[in-house]
């Protein structure tokens, strides 16, 4: 071969080489960054179940006294002044 071909190959094998060399520190950073990743979703799913179940208590606690208010001021709360206006209507006719 010739002098040219020798510096050709030469060049060829020290970029090969390079890019070699560089592609597996790439590689092994994406496993760690991959295994990092990992541990985030973890996280975010256990911070997701934790928020949910919050969420579910709080709703229901709100829930329940929203609708008991609710009931309470439509129907008990008329019923009641009805009764107080009766037994007062029946206390000033027996006085």
């Amino acid at each position: 071969m010739n002098i040219a071909e020798w510096i050709l190959v030469a060049i060829l094998s020290v970029t090969l080489f390079i890019f070699l060399v560089v592609g597996i520190i790439l590689i092994i950073k994406l496993i760690d960054l991959s295994k990092e990743l990992k541990e985030v979703a973890i996280e975010g799913k256990d911070i997701a179940k934790n928020t949910n179940g919050i969420v579910s208590n709080v709703k229901g606690m709100t829930s329940i006294g929203g609708t008991m208010e609710m009931f309470v001021n439509k129907y008990i709360n008329p019923k009641l002044k009805e009764k107080m206006k009766e037994k007062g209507e029946k206390d000033d006719g027996k006085k």
